[in-house]
């Protein structure tokens, strides 16, 4: 989908600024953003909005359905109150919307309310690019949040972001598949399969006749893409590994390149080398039958549910040795530090999280409710749906936040070229990850690593 950043002066201010050189990248992460400039932009909600307030948000061109529940939500929005007006201006997801954020923010031109995927925050807080929404958040809608919702919004102590979703990850099967085959289907976290039952499992259905029975999505699998670091992080953290040291945050040598980390990830290859995978040339593997066990996440339920009615269920990812562990986070709202009216973004922004919205939002893009009280709206997370592992998975700590740390735009950067070259280019494992490992630490010493007292 095409971005119409044409519709504001500041749409098209971001648009050139994202096609400046990388210096003002490189500008956006280190510069600024001192202590004085966060206390003069710490409060963000005071109780007041004076006249009309103009609030101008961005937005990534996600699935249609969830681009088009946000347009209309503007919309009526500004039907049904006159106080706060909301322009919405899309950007192009991924690594586009990422560098045109950047760009904007070195120059001074960022949005009243901005929109960016959840592991992005702990760069753009630490930056001092966004600004702490404490104030604004009433202790009752604060205890409505899934604990996994405020986890990932926290940074340093403080709340700097809230997604009116969560994210969930599984494997998706046909279940007549896999009873015709003889294969036990996993009720929950409690009996995953293993990592060694599963490729067990994989060869059953290609002997059976589904040549690739496996969808990674490779096809998603590209530098810098987010899909490598959140579909696959959680195979590495499974089977005892990490991206970084989770500790300290000022290595990633020995654990993204640690033993654990090596073994998760030449299981996967291996799976690769047996023509297990569906090759990745298209995203439409399982829907087409090529595949009947899709590694993806809560976004293709729509689709698959409408593909196969009846026939789809989730289960957990395989146990690598150390459990099933699952991914969570997904995009947030942020207010950027500048001149923004805090209480009328504040007042969009709790619009977008009363429970009817949230529900809107989750049916459009299948994701997983922000608040308890939205859950309840939606029988798919109910005991019995057929989305409840995604909600158990949150509830129950299977589910692991990416690292929290300002580092972590140079960590999925590192990553996700890894992972295509161990996947696809089938590179050693080990070298591959040692490439990585190099990478992430030269940027932890560029940033001092990344102290508290920001850059």
């Amino acid at each position: 989908m095409k971005a119409p950043l044409g519709r504001t002066a500041r749409g098209r201010r971001a648009l050139a600024s994202g096609l400046l050189a990388a210096a003002l990248l490189v500008a956006a992460c280190g510069g600024g953003g001192g202590d004085g400039e966060r206390a003069r932009t710490d409060t963000t909600c005071d109780g007041r909005i004076d006249g009309t307030a103009q609030v101008t948000v961005w937005f990534h061109a996600g699935p249609s359905a969830e681009y088009n529940t946000l347009r209309r939500q503007v919309q009526d929005f500004n039907r049904v109150q006159r106080q706060v007006r909301v322009e919405a201006v899309t950007l192009p997801e991924q690594r586009p919307y990422n560098d045109l954020v950047l760009s904007a923010a070195a120059s001074g031109d960022l949005p009243d309310l901005l929109d960016f995927d959840g592991p992005r925050l702990y760069s753009y807080a630490w930056s001092g690019r966004i600004k702490p929404i404490d104030s604004c958040l009433p202790d009752g809608l604060r205890e409505d949040l899934l604990p996994s919702i405020r986890q990932q919004g926290t940074y340093a102590g403080r709340l700097y972001g809230i997604g009116t979703f969560d994210s969930g990850l599984g494997l998706y099967v046909r279940p007549s598949v896999l009873k015709k085959a003889g294969i036990r289907i996993p009720k929950g976290v409690s009996d995953a399969w293993t990592a060694e039952e599963f490729t067990t499992i994989l060869r059953t259905l290609r002997t059976a006749g589904h040549a690739h029975p496996l969808d990674l999505g490779l096809v998603d699998a590209k530098p810098g893409e987010e899909w490598s670091t959140y579909g696959f992080a959680p195979a590495v953290w499974s089977a005892g590994g990490d991206l970084i040291d989770p500790e300290t945050f000022r290595t990633a040598d020995g654990f993204l390149n640690g033993p654990e980390s090596v073994r998760a990830l030449t299981v996967l290859q291996n799976w690769v080398e047996e023509r297990l995978v569906e090759p990745g040339k298209t995203d439409q593997a399982f829907e087409q039958e090529r595949s009947v066990i899709s590694w993806t996440g809560h976004w293709r339920y729509p689709d698959y549910a409408e593909r196969f009615p009846g026939d789809v269920a989730i289960v957990p990812l395989p146990d690598f040795g150390r459990g099933t562990v699952t991914g969570m986070g997904s995009w947030q709202w942020g207010v950027p530090s500048g001149g923004a009216d805090g209480d009328a973004v504040w007042r969009f922004l709790a619009y977008l999280l009363q429970p009817d919205q949230i529900h809107r939002m989750s049916v459009a893009n299948g994701a997983i409710p922000a608040t308890r009280s939205a859950v309840e709206l939606s029988p798919a997370y109910a005991e019995g749906g057929a989305e409840r592992l995604f909600i158990e998975q949150l509830r129950d700590g299977v589910a692991r936040p990416r690292p929290r740390t300002p580092a972590y735009p140079a960590i999925t950067e590192a990553f996700s070229r890894a992972f295509p070259k161990i996947m696809i280019d089938r590179a050693p494992v080990k070298a591959t990850l040692d490439e990585a490992v190099v990478a992430i630490d030269k940027d932890l010493a560029a940033h001092d690593g990344y102290p508290r007292s920001g850059p």
